[in-house]
Formats: C-alpha cells, sequence, structure tokens
C-alpha cells in the first residue's frame, strides 16, 4: 500500500521530468493539479519540499556538466511554484475571510 506521499513523490517526478525538456503548459498544468490534489489529501508543504528536492536532485545528478545546472534549476523553480499555487491561494482566501471589511470601504 502506498502513502499519499509516495504517490505525491511519483507523481511529481514523472510531471517534472516530462517539464524539463520543454517546459509547456500541459507539464505546468499537471503541476498544478498535483499541488491540488496534495492539498486535498492533506499533505504538506514540508512533504511536497521533499519530493521537489529528491526529484530535483535526480535531475542534477543525470546531467554531463555542471553548466548544464542553470536551466534545470530555472525550470524547478517554476515548477514547484505551479505546485505549490493551490496552497497560496487556499492561504489567501484563509486570510480574506478572517479579514473584517475596511472601514473605509463600508457602506454608512
Amino acid at each position: 500500500m502506498s502513502t499519499a506521499a509516495e504517490d505525491l513523490r511519483r507523481s511529481y517526478r514523472v510531471a517534472f521530468l516530462r517539464f524539463l525538456p520543454r517546459r509547456d503548459e500541459a507539464a505546468l498544468l499537471t503541476g498544478y493539479d498535483i499541488g491540488r490534489q496534495a492539498l486535498s489529501a492533506g499533505v504538506g508543504t514540508a512533504t511536497i519540499a521533499a519530493a521537489h528536492h529528491a526529484v530535483l536532485s535526480e535531475a542534477l545528478a543525470g546531467l554531463a556538466k555542471a553548466d548544464d545546472a542553470g536551466p534545470v534549476l530555472a525550470s524547478a523553480e517554476l515548477f514547484l511554484a505551479e505546485v505549490l499555487a493551490p496552497y497560496d491561494l487556499a492561504g489567501r482566501a484563509v486570510t480574506d475571510l478572517a479579514t473584517p471589511p475596511d472601514a473605509a470601504g463600508a457602506a454608512p
């Protein structure tokens, strides 16, 4: 039986490695969906960070030379931001709900 963390890492690996060569929108959408599913399953951001680190380490280890790391790191940043976007949106929604309306903007 696999855990949510194992499922996340497996899905993250496939989507990230698919994203690297072309940086296409479809792979980014898959990243967003991974984040949405992880959030719904109660997977924390630390687990996502661990999956990201493991998959990025694997991708960097496969490079022929260190000079090739720049584009991989830039792609990794973009992909991780997309995976974490649902967490950001959820956090903003909670903050918006908890913040009372601005007195200046309220009707008299």
